[in-house]
């Protein structure tokens, strides 16, 4: 029997990618279709962020969300949905005020970053579990926050999935768990790579898996030239993977990649080493998903 594993299609992300990459989907239309297609290719997920239409920077518009999640719900392609719950978390301290954000700094409340969450109840969603120097800013999330936002993905339904982007992250996302505030088998993302979190290679993807409970379910990925490797790696070592334009802009040296071509290299890897893609619906079942279709029946 083979083995088979959750593969997430990460379309956009909230980087200053679009500049680099015209491929990469900016308004609500192009980020639904690129979902789509990349459900197409095999991803069993997609997990969006919203840009505005007009800069290509972050949007925290509940309304760009709806409009994302609408076109991908009203298509006739199954997949899950991740939101992330993210938000504003940008902390670029002043030199002239320490104690106050400086130009760049987008801080949400827990509460406002979950409210697309909230609002259209996605099967899943990301929890960032810890502050991290993220490349030159500070990304921030203090650990009472976190609770809060916890507690508001658990009183929604929605599965969370836990966002580690260094060792720290790990010890606290089972303290969330110990505390009662994540339901069912919790589920671990190693997020792999990123300027100054954890290293993207194969000790630090053990040292991590073998820190989780019995009962976790867990997925790694890596950026840039490490997607692959870290997909390969992860898929052997008994986790779910991630692909996406959020991670990587490539399909090989110096080739600019659409989603659904990044999607379609990976299903090619993994089947090549006897791994399957798990359906939307094999997954919903693995992973005790709720909201399928937003809680509305299809």
């Amino acid at each position: 029997m083979k083995n088979k594993v959750l593969l997430t299609a990460a379309v956009t992300g909230a980087g200053d990618t679009t500049a680099k990459s015209s491929y990469v989907p900016v308004t609500p239309k192009e980020i639904a279709e690129a979902a789509i297609e990349s459900a197409k290719a095999g991803a069993t997920v997609a997990h969006v962020h919203a840009r505005d239409p007009k800069t290509g920077g972050i949007s925290h518009d509940v309304n760009h969300y709806r409009e994302i999640v609408d076109r991908i719900r009203e298509s006739e392609t199954d997949v899950i949905i991740n939101i992330t719950s993210g938000g504003g978390g940008d902390f670029i301290p002043s030199l002239d005020t320490p104690a106050a954000g400086g130009n760049g700094t987008d801080m949400q409340t827990p509460a406002e970053r979950h409210e697309p969450v909230g609002e259209l109840l996605p099967e899943m969603c990301t929890l960032d579990c810890g502050s991290v120097n993220f490349g030159d800013m500070i990304y921030m999330s203090p650990t009472d926050w976190l609770r809060d936002q916890a507690k508001l993905i658990q009183d929604s339904g929605v599965k969370p999935e836990l966002e580690c982007f260094d060792t720290g992250h790990l010890r606290f996302a089972k303290q969330l768990v110990n505390e009662g505030l994540i339901d069912g088998d919790p589920m671990f993302q190693f997020c792999m790579g990123i300027p100054w979190g954890m290293d993207a290679d194969v000790e630090t993807m053990l040292y991590m898996r073998d820190r989780l409970p019995e009962n976790a379910h867990w997925s790694a990925f890596g950026i840039g030239r490490m997607q692959l490797p870290i997909l390969a790696q992860a898929a052997q070592l008994g986790g779910n993977v991630r692909v996406g334009l959020e991670d990587n802009i490539y399909l090989s040296k110096g080739v600019l990649a659409r989603n659904d071509q990044l999607v379609d290299k990976a299903v090619t890897m993994l089947n090549g080493n006897d791994i399957e893609v798990m359906t939307p619906e094999e997954a919903r079942q693995q992973f005790g998903l709720r909201n399928p279709n937003g809680g509305k029946k299809a």
